[in-house]
């Protein structure tokens, strides 16, 4: 039996509280992830304070746990063709540019989008639990009561010669990659639509409406493939979803 099977066996046999007291030892033991080094506080700090966090944060955090299945369970399917490119300024209104060209400053003529500028959203909750697009502006809209909801809005507030800052403008991005993580149960379970199919603002319609229903399955205007939003893309055809 080996040094790693025998503490194996050594820690089935204890209680939940020995167990804990053998984690900490173990944690102080190892060398600290950069994150606690950069934040200045344990994991287990992180998580104390994120328990305590009002829904703003949590809904933020989980935006950032949406990014990170985007990049590290969507990119590795389809980096055989793509690959990422770098952000060409400091936060864009997309989270990643995407090509899959050699050289996407010279593609073949008449292929559209030879970058794609990929935007990640996560779908609403409410009382933790997944909002439908019936239960928002209910005298406004008459949205499936089987389609969520994501908001596609910038978190930071603002005021630019007189312009509101928190909408998209259209032609910001190119796709819309919306996590059903709460509703699925998995954070890289993603459903995408073409930025332009996306409903306008009835207010100002060079803006992009603050909320937007999402289908839970595959149909004209929603697909779980990327590629297959890509091509949607690509392809230039003119839909609506929702409608």
């Amino acid at each position: 039996m080996s040094d790693i099977d025998e503490v194996k066996r050594l820690l089935a046999r204890l209680n939940e509280d020995q167990l804990r007291r053998v984690q900490s030892h173990v944690r102080r033991m190892l060398p600290k992830h950069p994150l606690e080094e950069r934040l200045m506080i344990s994991a287990d700090g992180m998580l104390d304070a994120l328990d305590r966090a009002g829904d703003f944060t949590i809904r933020m955090i989980r935006g950032i746990f949406a990014e990170a299945a985007f990049a590290t369970e969507v990119l590795p399917e389809i980096s055989d063709e793509w690959r990422q490119l770098p952000l060409p300024f400091a936060d864009p209104p997309y989270d990643f540019l995407l090509t899959d060209l050699p050289n996407p400053e010279f593609p073949p003529p008449g292929l559209s989008h030879p970058t794609v500028r990929v935007q990640v959203k996560m779908q609403r909750s409410a009382k933790k639990q997944p909002l439908f697009a019936n239960n928002v502006w209910k005298r406004r809209m008459n949205w499936p009561a089987d389609h969520y909801v994501v908001e596609v809005q910038k978190s930071r507030k603002g005021d630019k010669k007189g312009e509101r800052t928190r909408p998209y403008r259209f032609n910001e991005f190119d796709i819309l990659a919306v996590s059903l993580g709460p509703a699925l149960g998995r954070w890289g379970a993603f459903m995408y639509t073409v930025e332009r199919w996306l409903i306008p603002d009835s207010t100002d319609d060079s803006h992009i409406l603050k909320y937007q229903p999402v289908a839970q399955s595959d149909n004209d205007c929603w697909t779980s493939e990327f590629l297959t939003a890509v091509t949607w893309l690509r392809g230039g055809e003119k839909r609506r979803i929702g409608a």
